[in-house]
């Protein structure tokens, strides 16, 4: 099982026409194109080493609104629709799908674009943020990508927090919200971070019905992981089960702060060429995306959907490959092989592969058996499972 399948040729083919469609929609006097590249790389600094100078309207200059629609908006749509496929998120027709800090309809878009099995299905979304300059935008947008639709999008002008009025969701989602919220935290304040954890647990607990899921998605950052381990703690003590990425529902061997932190690379090779351009014409970029993520939903489904075998380990794969120093038994002599952390039950998991070029992905869940005695890592003090060959 993989988070993040390639893109099929129909989604690829959608977020190839994003960026014209966004130029239709929106279209942008020549003296704007002109500083686009400018305006973008401006907007980035103010959302990372600047935020400091940023205000609750940064978007509502039409500068920094245009380049959010074309740079941010089909990045974070890229990785998006790289995960959506991956995840086990089921509706019915009438579910309400609540989205705090929408922008321009992020999810929607991509829910539309990533999983066309849902497009005849009457879905309610209630989208939520500060900005109305920004949630009409999306409105625009989707409408425009849609058409008639069966879906309907009542969008919400309100900070988040506010009282969502309406039946409970069946997902409440929350991407790239949290950390402009609580980065501020000190990572070494292990205990403010768990308290304003628990808070925001119980903000989405009152909005998500008893069969419902929470999706929150951050940037694949230090704190982000640190602040996912802490959330995702206070959740499952409110009757919340881990979904993904997790293969179990013990304590997370990957808290971030000064530790590993939970985290996915992938390539992006398969982003829209237009976007690829921007991003240089900007300075910013991208051959590989990044992101942090925690679904939960109801714990008694949680707990069925793993498979707990006496001598199998499920393992989701985390890091990038590295070259480790290995020997399989006493008697021979150290090889170089290939290693990959991993997440488990066991805790960290450190994954020994022979030949590179058949190694498993970041994201991918593998069944490792295990052996005695117990190998560990004389480095982290991860528990050491050997990969076993397989053709490719």
């Amino acid at each position: 099982m993989y988070l993040f399948p390639p893109l099929t040729a129909e989604v690829r083919r959608s977020l190839e026409e994003l960026p014209s469609l966004i130029d239709q929609v929106f279209p942008l006097p020549r003296r704007f194109r002109i500083t686009l590249p400018r305006d973008v790389a401006e907007l980035s600094r103010l959302l990372t080493s600047g935020r400091g100078e940023r205000n609750d309207s940064y978007l509502a200059t039409k500068g920094s609104l245009s380049a959010y629609l074309r740079y941010f908006l089909p990045w974070n749509s890229y990785r998006l629709c790289r995960l959506l496929p991956g995840l086990a998120l089921d509706f019915a027709a009438g579910d309400v799908i609540t989205d705090l800090g929408s922008g321009p309809l992020t999810l929607v878009l991509c829910l539309w674009i990533a999983r066309p099995d849902l497009r005849q299905l009457p879905l309610e979304f209630h989208c939520l943020d500060r900005s109305t300059a920004v949630l009409d935008a999306g409105k625009r947008l989707f409408h425009a990508l849609a058409g008639a639709t069966p879906w309907i999008i009542k969008t919400i002008h309100a900070p988040l927090g506010a009282r969502i009025y309406g039946p409970k969701a069946r997902l409440v989602s929350a991407l790239h919200v949290f950390n402009e919220r609580f980065e501020g935290i000190p990572q070494a304040d292990t205990q403010a971070l768990q308290r304003a954890a628990d808070k925001t647990s119980r903000f989405l607990s009152s909005l998500v019905a008893p069969s419902g899921s929470v999706l929150v998605l951050e940037p694949g950052v230090p704190w982000s992981g640190e602040w996912l381990t802490a959330l995702r703690r206070a959740l499952l003590t409110r009757g919340q089960g881990s979904y993904a990425p997790c293969p179990h529902q013990g304590i997370c061997p990957c808290p971030g702060g000064k530790a590993k932190w939970c985290h996915f690379t992938f390539d992006t090779e398969d982003a829209p060429e237009a976007l690829h351009s921007l991003s240089a014409a900007a300075g910013l970029p991208k051959e590989r995306a990044t992101l942090s993520f925690l679904l939960t939903g109801p714990s008694q489904k949680a707990q069925e959907t793993l498979q707990r075998e006496e001598k199998t380990l499920p393992v989701r794969i985390l890091s990038d490959r590295f070259p480790v120093s290995y020997r399989s038994n006493s008697k021979e002599k150290d090889q170089n092989r290939y290693g990959r952390y991993g997440c488990s039950a066991r805790g960290l998991v450190l994954v020994v592969e022979g030949d590179p070029r058949k190694g498993n992905a970041s994201g991918e869940l593998v069944m490792l058996s295990l052996v005695s005695p117990e190998k560990r890592d004389p480095k982290t003090g991860a528990l050491l499972v050997e990969m076993p060959p397989r053709n490719i």
